[in-house]
Formats: C-alpha cells, structure tokens, sequence
C-alpha cells in the first residue's frame, strides 16, 4: 500500500469514527449536546482535525442523516421483501418506517428534522436521500391508484407516517391506539 493510499484510509477511519461518535453522542444525550470539542474530546483529535473533514455540526448532522438513510432504504426493502401481495408490503413498510424512527430517534430528527444541509426533493439531492424515497416509492407506487402520480402518493402517504413518527414520540397522540392508527392509513390511505 502507497502512502497516499494509507493516508486515504487513514482520513476515511477518522471521518467514519466522527460520524458514528456523533450519532452515539446525539443517540445518548440529544444533539445539543454534540460540539465539535466534545467529539475531538471523545475521538481523541484536536478540533483542527475535525475541521478537516467537516466544517461544522450542520455538516456532521447531513453525514448521519446520509448514513440513515442507506440504513432505513435497507430496512424499507428487508422488510417489503420478506412477504407477498401489496397490502402486506405497505403494511410491512409502514411498520419498519415506524420503528426506524423509534429505534434511531438522533438518526430520524438529523434525516427530518435538523439542517444538515442537505438538499431534498431536488436534482443535487444526495444519492441516498433519492435511494430512502426510491425504497417507500417502490411498495407505494404499486397502490397509488390510476391516475394518480406514484410520486405523489409515496409523499402523501411518507407525510402521514413522519406524522406518526413525530406525534408518537413528541407525547401528542395515545400509545394503545399506534396499531390502530397505522392500521387505518394502511387500508384507508392506500385504498387497499
């Protein structure tokens, strides 16, 4: 190995080690709580070898959000592959969605909710944000109905399940009835 390729991959580690700390630190104690001298502290660099590979938080927080969306586009289509006919995929979707959000609360807010940024909806917009809204258009397209753009329907229906996502946790909708209502946009939403 050259020394030009060690120094690349040594710069890749380094660059994977500040995202994924900062994800664990925003997991752990929200992001206000990561600053660029708490993860140089915990990744034991200084601040200027931070800086080297991101100019700031907001650009970290668009490196998680790109990471989560690889891992939701991956998780939307394990969970839509594992079983047969539309009405079990877009159920099966909504599911994962939903539990992609509860299990990576730090992940979702910095994909939905923080700026990273990053552009959406867009012709810039990165690689895996477009792969995150291919992975829902693919099962929704499939039910959106004639005369109806599937684009359209993935972001209507997409809209409805970041609702759930953000009222469940914020406290603002009853836990006993998230079974129920995700039932209900499944056979309604979806006219299946």
């Amino acid at each position: 190995m050259s020394v030009q390729e060690r120094k690349e991959r040594d710069r890749a580690n380094r660059e994977r080690l500040i995202v994924a700390t900062a994800r664990e630190l925003a997991e752990q104690q929200g992001w206000d709580a990561v600053t660029t001298r708490r993860l140089a502290e915990r990744i034991e660099y200084s601040q200027p070898v931070l800086y080297s590979h991101f100019r700031g938080k907001r650009e970290i927080i668009g490196a998680v959000a790109l990471e989560g969306a690889t891992e939701m586009a991956a998780a939307l289509r394990a969970a839509t592959s594992a079983v047969d006919g539309h009405h079990a995929r877009v159920a099966a979707l909504a599911h994962a969605y939903l539990e992609f959000a509860e299990r990576n609360p730090a992940v979702y807010d910095a994909l939905f909710q923080l700026d990273g940024g990053l552009a959406f909806a867009r012709e810039d917009t990165p690689e895996p944000l477009k792969d995150a809204f291919a992975a829902l258009l693919e099962t929704l397209g499939e039910v959106a109905g004639e005369g109806v753009h599937p684009a359209l329907f993935t972001e209507l229906f997409w809209s409805a399940l970041h609702g759930l996502a953000t009222l469940t946790r914020a406290g603002r909708v009853l836990p006993e009835g998230a079974g129920e209502r995700l039932d209900l946009l499944v056979e309604r939403l979806a006219a299946l």
